[in-house]
């Protein structure tokens, strides 16, 4: 239950405010007086997770609040390092947090008042909670917008503590990504940079590249099974320009949404919270003969689909249709409009099966690759938004065609195959070129794998077609 302070305290929060301004004025190291903040801790009538309550009970719409609040948090963002700007972000306990915010304050150089770690009191009479960009935001209201807190208001709406505790990073997974986790300080172990990222050719910054305009946005995938996010990096950043590191480990910082509300994201305090050691990756296997200058003339499988039933699972013509994970198959589909199949398409969309994870595979026919030569793999894809889901095409020629053995085998990616990324056209179908198959030897099999979930932002889709394997 929210709890106000009557006129029977005020007193009190009189001595509450003489304090808010003698702390605002003093050095960070200045701040020694226990006492003070056990005052203030009489104070606390209400806690930030009850804040949040009202901000997702009102579906994010802004609450001017004009009674006496406050709530007692610890400041786990820092714009020493140049990547938070005007924004503090505070959770509601040093280990195990439930909930956090963002504060819009117009004051640079805040980390030096409002440390890392920092113990805070703010008093809400006056501010306003709201989304910024997806986010649950406090500051002051201008029209239906969240601005920031005046400088010379700062003072009165945030009191410091003599506490500087140490933070517990809440260790989660990419998978756990939702709205009750934003604006905490989290960690992320066994994760790398995608390996297009870190050479051998190149090896790119945090934001520095000709394409980063406000923010760099790197990949980072895992080495658990678990979904790949996007870390970002402030152009402004003081390690905007410093090269990313090569091999794997944890990294930790605020998770909150990009700038237009489109994915959830990971926001650093700096570089040094990723902690990625030496080289040591965990890249999956790669095959590769390169591209081929044309198909053959002889065609060992091909199908367009046109055969199959809407909205049924792909069958026939010697495909094996493996839901290793969740629920859904790969199906086909018939679409017109911008986002128009190929005639008749396969298509693989978790979206409202309830799947927490989806690992769908469609595999060809054997081929046998001792008895042809010159074999090349061809197909299209489109994405209808792919957002966090991904596919592979991949090739073994240990698997027995046994679905038990599936996960046995040796699956290895065809890295010459192009597939259509997210940030493809999502009504363009994209060639994975002519894929040199001829370096392969033995019997082996073809397959198409989508990784997703009915999680929000993981729910992409993947469509498939046009697939042939030819021979000279």
């Amino acid at each position: 239950m929210l709890m106000f302070i009557t006129d029977s305290n005020m007193k009190k929060y009189t001595y509450f405010l003489s304090l808010m301004l003698l702390f605002s004025c003093a050095p960070e190291d200045d701040v020694q007086n226990s006492d003070a903040a056990a005052d203030l801790s009489v104070l606390t009538n209400t806690d930030l997770d009850a804040i949040l309550g009202i901000f997702y009970q009102n579906k994010g719409e802004v609450v001017t609040f004009d009674k006496d609040l406050i709530f007692e948090a610890y400041v786990v963002s820092s714009d020493e390092a140049g990547n938070f700007y005007k924004e503090l972000v505070v959770q509601d306990q040093k280990k195990d947090p439930k909930a956090g915010v963002n504060i819009k304050l117009d004051m640079n150089s805040y980390y030096q008042f409002y440390n890392f770690g920092r113990k805070i009191y703010v008093n809400l009479k006056g501010l306003s909670l709201g989304d910024a960009n997806g986010v649950p935001t406090l500051g002051v209201v201008q029209g239906k917008q969240i601005a920031n807190i005046p400088q010379s208001r700062v003072a009165v709406h945030i009191t410091r503590d003599a506490e500087v505790a140490t933070i517990t990073p809440k260790s989660i997974k990419a998978a756990d990504f939702n709205d009750r986790l934003k604006n905490l300080y989290v960690k992320l172990d066994d994760v790398q940079f995608n390996k297009m990222l870190v050479g051998p050719h190149k090896v790119f910054t945090y934001a520095s590249e000709d394409n980063d305009q406000y923010d760099g946005e790197r990949l980072v995938e895992s080495c658990t099974g678990d979904f790949p996010f996007i870390l970002s990096t402030s152009t402004y950043s003081d390690f905007s320009s410093l090269k990313l590191p090569a091999g794997m480990g944890s990294l930790q910082g605020i998770l909150t949404r990009d700038y237009y509300d489109k994915f959830y994201t990971i926001y650093l305090n700096s570089p040094a919270d990723v902690k990625f050691t030496g080289n040591s990756r965990c890249d999956p296997k790669e095959f590769t003969c390169g591209l081929a200058a044309a198909t053959g003339n002889k065609i060992l499988f091909e199908d367009d689909f046109t055969g199959q039933k809407n909205n049924k699972p792909v069958d026939g013509k010697g495909w094996k249709n493996i839901v290793q994970e969740g629920s859904r198959p790969w199906e086909a589909y018939t679409a017109t409009g911008a986002n128009a199949s190929l005639g008749r398409s396969a298509r693989m969309r978790p979206a409202g099966s309830g799947d927490s994870r989806s690992i769908s595979w469609l595999i060809t026919p054997r081929i046998n690759f001792d008895t042809n030569s010159g074999e090349v793999l061809s197909f299209k894809t489109s994405t209808s938004f792919a957002n966090g889901s991904f596919l592979d095409v991949l090739i073994s020629t240990d698997w027995d065609g046994l679905e038990e053995n599936l996960l046995k085998a040796d699956w290895q990616i065809l890295s010459a195959a192009y597939i259509a990324q997210n940030n493809d056209f999502f009504g363009d179908w994209m060639s994975s070129g002519q894929v040199d198959l001829s370096c392969a030897t033995g019997k082996g099999y073809v397959a198409f794998r989508y990784t997703g979930s009915d999680l929000p932002y993981y729910n992409g889709v993947y469509e498939l077609d046009e697939i042939m394997v030819s021979a000279e």
